[in-house]
């Protein structure tokens, strides 16, 4: 009749079994890491900006983002045109101007969603570089001849995050808000000079919308 193990002898038995199950396990897991399938999400995007040299309101959107989320470190990518905006605003104070704005998309959109800090969800931060495209430039209801070529030197940078107090789920959407400098301008014929005087300062609201999320 066999023996009963003993208790030392079961302890033994168990942790031996428990080896190879661990690496299995591991391994496993280490190999699902590796092969996770990023997630195609697109977003239907609303916004605005307000520019503070001229006071000046411009509509981005409506529009789509379109992302690339790495689930298992929180990291996307994406990108997102803005449709041209037509705007008005003050030269020093009484001269009527208006133009058509355009945010010509310079890079990717990149950045990552987190845990949030004070728990209860989760919150976006994110980077956008954009030229800023001015054209069809009139004083007074008259045109300016800016031409076809008139933009920041360099492109702009605007980052967005999710304001205070509130958050952002991937599958629902959120808000995001952020402030910006606008530089200078070049390529705008005899009113460079007019253009670089009254655009380019820090101080830029931006604030979006993200909805109707989506598998792409």
């Amino acid at each position: 009749m066999p023996s009963t193990p003993t208790p030392r002898r079961l302890r033994r038995v168990t942790r031996l079994a428990a080896v190879p199950l661990l690496s299995l396990f591991l391994l496993l897991l280490s190999t699902t890491s590796a092969h996770a399938v990023p997630i195609d999400l697109a977003y239907d995007a609303n916004g605005s900006t307000t520019v503070s040299t001229t006071g000046s309101t411009i509509p981005l959107g409506p529009t789509t983002l379109n992302t690339t989320l790495e689930y298992s470190t929180g990291e996307f990518t994406g990108s997102m045109a803005i449709p041209s905006a037509h705007t008005h605003f003050w030269a020093a104070g009484f001269v009527p101007m208006s133009a058509d704005v355009t945010f010509v998309e310079a890079a990717p959109v990149t950045g990552k969603l987190s845990a949030h800090p004070e728990g209860g969800g989760s919150y976006v931060t994110a980077t956008a570089q954009y030229y800023v495209k001015l054209s069809n430039v009139k004083a007074v209801g008259f045109p300016t001849f800016v031409g076809d070529s008139c933009r920041t030197k360099a492109p702009v940078t605007i980052p967005v995050a999710t304001p205070d107090g509130e958050r952002f789920a991937v599958f629902t959407g959120g808000n995001l808000t952020g402030t910006y400098t606008i530089g200078d301008f070049q390529n705008c014929g005899l009113m460079t000079w007019l253009v670089n005087a009254l655009v380019p300062g820090s101080g830029n609201q931006v604030t979006f919308t993200l909805s109707n999320p989506r598998r792409t």
